[in-house]
């Protein structure tokens, strides 16, 4: 059927785009061009393992989307763990003044994100129901 293969893309794609942070990670030489901001001085260390880990878990939930596209009985907590995640951070970057070009760019993309986890979840609930 057609809505179960638009289900699955969209757990793909929305699975990618929180996997594709999981670089910094791995790279952290990528922060600054990924979050527009130094981690030069003082206490960068401090906030590059903050980074670090960030990404770590963003990859985490990437990969439980993407497990989630073929795997129909974690889609309801794949979709919970992805609504959580990336809608805490809008409403972090949302609520928080004087945010840098990147960081807002992130936000977008999480927006359009979230878009497109919604459309998943209501043909989830739709093919559950």
């Amino acid at each position: 059927m057609w809505t179960d293969r638009l289900t699955t893309a969209l757990f793909v794609v929305v699975g990618a785009v929180n996997l594709l942070p999981g670089v910094v990670a791995l790279a952290p030489s990528r922060i600054t061009t990924a979050y527009g901001v130094s981690v030069d001085g003082p206490d960068s260390a401090d906030l590059t393992v903050l980074l670090r880990h960030r990404a770590v878990l963003l990859g985490l939930v990437g990969i439980a989307l993407l497990c989630a596209a073929f795997i129909p009985s974690l889609r309801v907590p794949a979709l919970i763990g992805g609504g959580v995640s990336m809608g805490s951070f809008l409403l972090l970057a949302y609520s928080t003044p004087s945010l840098n070009d990147a960081t807002m760019r992130v936000a977008r993309i999480d927006i359009a994100a979230i878009a497109l986890l919604a459309v998943a979840a209501v043909l989830v609930w739709r093919k559950n129901a």
